[in-house]
């Protein structure tokens, strides 16, 4: 098992490093007849590509994606999916003064220790740049979720400490941090300007939102919907915590608080994110995942060498200030593709 594939029916596969050739991937169980094509894929891949706004990387990578199997005339064929995304801009000398060093907040210690070997170069497999594939991945899967009317968003609602007031989610693409909150754009910009001047990096908090999803979706006792949703997000590298609703500021109430009063109209509030169980009550699903700051930043750091000497670091080369708003994208279609797994999972249950 090399964790490489997310997914009981709906299946991604994915493959690739940050500074290999490029990166792509496998979908199984993808129905037919669902449209599809490069350019429905490319709109998804463009929200997260390097080399634009004032958080990003220099890194500049068109990530034009090839559809290589799975598709006839626009639609699938129900055999599997395969894409690949080429990289086009490597700088792997970026890299070689830093080879035998692990990088604070990295994986290169925890790597080398797991396989005895690492690629330096801009970490290989714990790059964020293997998101691509999830990505593309994730844009199938919200085809599919599209002939069940289901939608989903994701925004930012945090970034350094700094929290967005609640504004229309839709807007959140008209501006660079995926914010619903437009007035708190310049304040999040002069904040990026201080930060990116001292050297440093930000850390936030991304919100993500499925409506119309089916009363039913879950799977007891451990594919538990929420359970998958956590576990899923919690598979991207820089997130470091996922709450569900409420979450942990449902420790802090009161049951008569928290729980949801049930009406002939429907739930009036929704406290409980959507999940009863584990399983969806037909209200929004609602997950907020807690980002970690970059760990690449070009302030002074103490480390150790792969020979175990103690060496002070300042890391080069070409870094987002924060990992917000590229992982933006990469959350919903984590989302979309465990909503297209339980979706037929229950399919099965009923058939």
């Amino acid at each position: 098992m090399s964790g490489d594939t997310f997914g009981r029916i709906f299946r991604v596969t994915t493959f690739g490093e940050s500074h290999g050739p490029g990166l792509g991937g496998i979908v199984e169980g993808c129905p037919a007849g669902i449209a599809l094509s490069e350019d429905i894929i490319q709109i998804e891949l463009d929200k997260r590509k390097p080399g634009s706004g004032p958080l990003s990387t220099k890194r500049k990578e068109e990530d034009r994606v090839r559809l290589l199997s799975g598709v006839f005339e626009g639609k699938t064929t129900g055999t599997a999916i395969g894409f690949y995304i080429a990289n086009q801009d490597q700088r792997s000398r970026d890299y070689s003064l830093i080879k035998d060093i692990y990088r604070p907040g990295h994986g290169d210690f925890t790597y080398e220790a797991k396989y005895g070997i690492r690629d330096y170069r801009g970490g290989g497999r714990s790059s964020g740049r293997e998101t691509v594939s999830r990505v593309a991945a994730g844009a199938i899967a919200g085809e599919f979720l599209k002939t069940m009317d289901i939608r989903v968003e994701a925004y930012t609602v945090e970034l350094g400490g700094i929290t967005a007031k609640s504004g229309s989610e839709s807007r959140g693409l008209d501006n660079v941090f995926a914010c619903p909150d437009p007035d708190v754009v310049p304040v999040w910009e002069k904040l990026v300007k201080e930060v990116k001047k001292d050297g440093d990096s930000l850390g936030g908090v991304v919100e993500v939102r499925a409506d119309n999803v089916p009363l039913g979706l879950g799977e007891p006792v451990f594919d538990k919907l929420d359970a998958r949703l956590a576990y899923a997000l919690m598979g991207v590298g820089a997130v470091k915590g996922v709450e569900i609703g409420r979450g942990f500021q449902a420790a802090r109430l009161k049951g008569s608080e928290n729980n949801d009063p049930m009406a002939r109209n429907g739930f009036e509030s929704n406290n409980a994110g959507g999940i009863l169980a584990g399983i969806s009550s037909g209200q929004p699903l609602i997950a907020r995942v807690a980002i970690k700051p970059i760990p690449s930043i070009a302030r002074e750091q103490k480390t150790l060498t792969s020979k175990g000497q103690e060496k002070t670091i300042t890391i080069g080369g070409r870094h987002d200030i924060s990992a917000i708003p590229r992982i933006v994208p990469v959350l919903r279609s984590m989302f979309m593709l465990v909503l297209a797994d339980m979706a037929l999972l229950q399919r099965a249950r009923k058939n």
